[in-house]
């Protein structure tokens, strides 16, 4: 066909035809949309609505040589698209109708299509040669209000931090002598003490402002400026100034609290040893309470029994040492004393013995090291005794009867420690994320004319779904951590025991997302990523660690599951395992019915960008792992099989299932904060972003959803094929979107992102 056989008006929809049907995502809604915008448009006449009505037929789609004369339409017209124009598609067919015919009215109809599909400009250049004005921000969003949004109640704290990191000792430099190294990350330590910031969540009696949330968030920020920093800050004051808040009493405080929120006692935080790892029930140091002289022999019995990997080895006068308890004869448990290491004039004291750990694949500005303890001797008073003391009598009490329910409350301590590994992991990921975007928004390569200047990186399809997935998934990360952190600070809430399964599991996805995020990252920035002057380098083996640090995530997945089947409460021995899997089968057999087949294929965007759907897809994966996982255990318990030996036989079952309760419990908590966001425009953002992490997710895990017949084939395919569009309608705003994660542009020193 030509113009000729062509009226004006029928002339104005080929752009907008050509583009739906290569994109091959016409479901019956958007088909719908086009039909009633042509029934509404009064422009046409009932025979040129008859020709559109007919190239919209699913049954009979338009033929390749229809498409080519589209084509040719379009690109000899030489009209160029313009990606700022508010209707860049509408204005497009105007220019070429008016290039053919002559000057044609706007067409409010066509407006209709564009808006109601979402047909990004972007959709436009591999589809047909135009050329595109980009020397316009092509977003309506503002990166500004964006991370005021991320801020959300800290932005004053945040703010005040960002600003306190323009200081010069905070200049990037790269380090590769790692005493020079561990002295700069000291220097950078104390200066932010003196600031009042290593305090920040102790109690204003002791120097800080009872700020646990806040102190959340400069963690992730510290990761702007280096790794090392953000892991010796937290060693100090979260894990050693931590634990003397969380398991000493008043006298600790007074002692020490001050002086370790100032930097002034430096400590440690010695649990993990080399021979037990993440099992810190086994650990094998001992502190022998000796009644004669009031005091606790502390001691390493084994050459494998040492502590292995602590932070401020080096620098530290003081440890929190975890040991097992043994008080006349008998094993308490773990418990926390405070076992001084060096004098006022940084001397090893008699008994102690430290290595260091040497250079490492990361962070090599924090002094790891070993301890080993041979009969050292501490007063009574060194013991933290929130939770287990010693009577004047020399006797063991604790107001925890259970040693299971003690040690647990014990370790409840590192929750808040969990949340902080994570939100640093997601810094460093948003850190990457920003360098390898700004990169692709510059960096041009390839064309199949050599008359054109080549396509940018981030306007490849492939380009869009490596990366943009990751920026959504920061975005649900960062609202969840804000609100688990909200949740472990909620005093109101006495048994923290659902949030501490909680965090185990969202420490583990979110840590194994920023070492992934960072990999492609440096991938997609080419040779450039692994250059060390582009950050991306160091962000990998510094955050490497994190999947390890603070417990090994496959365990913590575990753990998570484990709560999951217990709801939060049962222990796991077979006599307990009956009545939980009696809770299960009540509350869950009758939802695990055969999925609908008209839901299992349906298609249309309504329904796969709604998030009822989502939510139930998350919902039924796990409430299928849980009942599977319930009656795989009960049926090895039958045989007689202890449990276990039981849980061991399910490990890989119970890591899915870990996995796929904190996903669901991240996108939950994505979506309830998204309610509460009052601008429309900025809304509607979110909630995109909130649909290509769910779609992405099921997509990811489509295998599962097709196994257990949830999904169809055909329904598997329109939900690869929404993510591909989905990551191309945000194409135009991840400059802002990467701008809006709020990285202060004194922190943002990669060359390739400026």
């Amino acid at each position: 066909m030509t113009t000729k056989q062509y009226t004006a008006e029928i002339l104005q929809y080929i752009p907008v035809f050509y583009i739906i049907w290569s994109d091959d995502l016409l479901s019956a809604s958007e088909i719908n949309v086009v039909e009633k915008a042509i029934a509404n448009d009064d422009s046409l006449n009932s025979a040129d609505k008859k020709q559109l009505y007919k190239w919209l037929d699913v049954t009979n789609p338009p033929k390749d040589t229809l498409f080519k004369s589209w084509k040719q339409l379009i690109t000899k017209s030489g009209i160029k698209l313009v990606e700022h124009e508010t209707y860049p598609l509408t204005v497009l067919s105007q220019k070429i109708t008016a290039h053919y015919f002559k000057d044609i009215d706007f067409n409010e109809q066509i407006k209709h299509i564009e808006i109601n599909l979402g047909i990004q400009p972007n959709h436009y250049n591999h589809l047909f040669e135009v050329q595109i004005d980009v020397s316009k921000n092509l977003s309506q969003y503002d990166a500004t209000k964006i991370d005021r949004i991320l801020k959300g109640k800290h932005a004053e704290v945040i703010d005040q931090f960002r600003s306190v990191l323009k200081d010069p000792l905070f200049d990037w430099e790269i380090h590769r002598d790692k005493e020079t190294f561990r002295d700069h990350v000291l220097n950078q330590v104390q200066f932010l003490a003196d600031k009042g910031y290593g305090a920040m969540a102790y109690p204003k009696a002791y120097g800080g402002t009872d700020n646990m949330e806040g102190y959340a968030t400069i963690f992730e920020n510290m990761m702007y400026v280096d790794g090392s920093l953000t892991i010796k800050f937290g060693v100090q004051f979260g894990l050693f100034g931590g634990s003397i808040q969380k398991l000493g009493t008043k006298k600790h405080h007074d002692k020490y609290l001050t002086k370790t929120g100032e930097a002034e006692l430096l400590g440690c935080f010695a649990m993990t040893e080399t021979g037990h790892g993440s099992n810190v029930r086994g650990i094998k140091t001992t502190a022998t309470y000796d009644k004669a002289t009031e005091t606790f022999i502390i001691h390493t019995p084994g050459k494998n029994d040492n502590k292995e990997y602590i932070g401020n080895a080096l620098h530290s006068k003081m440890a929190s040492v975890f040991a097992q308890l043994i008080v006349d004869g008998k094993n308490e448990g773990v418990h926390a004393i405070l076992v001084p290491l060096r004098n006022e004039e940084h001397e090893l004291l008699p008994g102690i013995r430290i290595e260091d750990n040497g250079y490492k694949l990361g962070l090599n500005g924090v002094d790891n090291g070993k301890i080993w303890f041979n009969q050292v001797s501490v007063p009574k008073v060194n013991l933290l005794n929130k939770y287990g003391t010693i009577l004047a009598n020399g006797s063991y009490y604790s107001e925890i009867k259970n040693p299971n329910k003690r040690f647990f409350t014990m370790l409840g301590t590192l929750v808040g420690g969990r949340i902080c590994v994570a939100r640093a992991g997601l810094g460093g990921a948003k850190f990457a994320l920003t360098v390898a975007i700004k990169h692709a928004l510059k960096r041009r390569q390839f064309n199949d004319s050599v008359k054109v200047q080549e396509d940018l990186l981030m306007d490849y399809p492939s380009h869009q779904l490596r990366l943009t997935p990751l920026v959504a998934s920061a975005y649900v990360y960062h609202v969840t951590l804000d609100h688990m952190m909200a949740l472990y600070c909620d005093d109101s809430q006495e048994d923290k025991r659902q949030v501490e399964t909680q965090v185990a599991g969202l420490k583990s996805i979110i840590t194994w997302y920023a070492n992934d995020t960072i990999q492609e990252c440096r991938e997609a920035c080419g040779g450039k990523g692994y250059l060390l002057e582009n950050r991306i380098a160091d962000l990998k083996g510094d955050v490497d660690i994190f999947t390890t640090f603070e417990g090994d995530n496959n365990v913590l997945l575990q753990l998570a599951a484990k709560g999951v089947l217990s709801d939060f409460k049962a222990e796991f021995n077979s006599a307990g395992f009956s009545s939980v899997l009696k809770i299960l089968s009540s509350q869950l057999s009758d939802k695990l019915a055969t999925i609908n087949p008209l839901y299992t294929n349906k298609v249309d965007k309504d329904h796969l960008y709604n998030p009822k759907f989502h939510v139930h897809a998350f919902e039924h994966r796990t409430r299928r792992l849980t009942y599977t996982l319930a009656m795989r255990i009960r049926s090895y318990i039958k045989k007689g099989m202890p449990s276990y030996q039981a849980f061991l036989k399910v490990q890989t079952h119970l890591m899915k299932l870990g996995k796929a309760y904190s996903v669901e419990l991240a996108y939950k908590s994505f979506i309830a904060h998204n309610t509460h966001l009052e601008d429309p425009a900025y809304k509607a953002l979110f909630e995109k972003l909130g649909t290509l992490y769910a779609l992405n997710e099921i997509r990811n895990d489509a295998s599962w959803y097709l196994e257990q017949g949830y999904l169809g084939s055909n329904k598997s395919k329109a939900i690869r094929q929404r993510v591909e569009r989905l990551c191309t309608e945000l194409r135009p705003h991840l400059n802002e979107l990467v701008d809006g994660f709020g990285i202060p542009e004194h922190c943002l020193t990669a060359l390739i992102a400026n």
